[in-house]
Formats: C-alpha cells, structure tokens, sequence
C-alpha cells in the first residue's frame, strides 16, 4: 500500500455498531472511511461510484444480504478485497465466506488490534479466517499418543518443528500457505493446550519431549 491510505467502506445495518467501528478507525493515519452502507442495495449503489480498497460487510443486511452483496462485488468489482463481519463463529458460515470469494472473516466481538491487523493483512493480499477448533478425537492422529495426550493436531505439531528451528511467524506463514494472523492463532492454541506462559516455556517443552 506504500504511503496510500486504505480506502473503506462499511456496511452494517446496525447504528451503533458502525458507529464504534468509524471510532475505532478514523484516528488511524493509514485507513480512510470512504463511506457507510445500512443495507446491500445501499453497498452497491455506493460502488457504482466509489472504488474502496476494502469492504467490511456484515453477513445479515435487510434486502440484500452478505453472501448475495459478496457475489455480486466479486464478479462485479473483483479487486475489491472483502472482510465479512459476523457474530456467528460458525464452520459452515465461515467456509460459505471463502466459497464465495471472500478475502477474510472477523467476528463483531473482535479486538481493534485484530481488527487492525487483519485489514491491514488482508489489504496487502493475504486472507485471514478464524482458526476452528478441532472437536474431540477428529483431527488427531489415533496412534501417537504425544498428540492425543497434550490435544495437538499434526498442524500444531508441524508448528512446533518450525518453532524448534526458529522461523519467524512469517517464514512459517510462507512456508505453510497460511496467513500471519493463522500461525499467530495456532500459537496461542499451542501455548494455551500445553498450559506455556512464555516462549522460554515453549522451549523447555520441546527439550523435554525431545521435540
């Protein structure tokens, strides 16, 4: 993005909700709100004469919803990156997001430096999704009992080599065709399954186990 600012344009038929997201935002120097939508129909009009280069697009909209909103922008006005925004962390409604083109997906009880963070991350073209917990027993590997006894799946796992060897979070990013924000996510999980304070803990784990 260099020094251009990021273009936004918000949709959500919530006041107050658009309200505490304009808030958190217009003091940041690298984003500008370029508009506000109430609606979908409302969303595209807006886009018949404004190009943002981010959309934050709240799933259930009056008339036109989300996921209808997120096809039409996508065939229309393909490079425009799309954040949908949802109070629902669920799998089916997060994997329809990335069905549909969606470039990221944040729930509205969100951190503003998550928020931030994923703007900005999926502003230079990554995608950011929630990480979804694996339910008990699926994911895990039946016959090795390290993961079965700590509740890591191979990808935590994966993870951890990398940690051994010192890849930053963006090298294993790179490597795993991940975004940043996933790694970071898969990190807390590891460190808050294996009850680690810090990475010096981290470290200690992995001698132990001779990881």
């Amino acid at each position: 993005m260099t020094d251009e600012k990021l273009s936004v344009i918000i949709a959500d038929d919530h006041t107050l909700f658009i309200n505490g997201l304009c808030s958190l935002l217009q003091n940041e120097p690298d984003i500008h709100i370029m508009e506000i939508a109430i609606n979908g129909r409302e969303v595209l009009s807006l886009l018949h004469n404004h190009t943002p280069n981010l959309l934050l697009l709240d799933i259930n909209m009056p008339g036109l919803n989300g996921f209808e909103v997120l096809k039409q922008v996508k065939a229309i006005y393909p490079k425009i990156k799309v954040i949908m925004l949802s109070t629902y962390n669920e799998e089916h409604l997060i994997e329809k997001a990335k069905a549909g083109g969606a470039n990221g997906y944040l729930f509205k009880n969100a951190e503003k430096n998550e928020l931030l963070q994923v703007m900005r991350l999926v502003a230079q073209g990554q995608s950011c999704f929630p990480y979804k917990q694996p339910v008990k027993n699926t994911g895990f590997d039946d016959d090795d009992e390290f993961l079965k006894q700590f509740q890591l799946t191979k990808r935590e796992l994966e993870l951890l080599q990398f940690i051994k060897q010192n890849y930053t979070n963006q090298q294993m990013a790179d490597h795993l065709h991940l975004s940043i924000y996933t790694v970071e996510t898969h990190r807390k999980n590891i460190m808050q399954k294996l009850n680690l304070k810090n990475p010096v803990e981290l470290t200690k784990f992995m001698l132990q186990y001779n990881l």
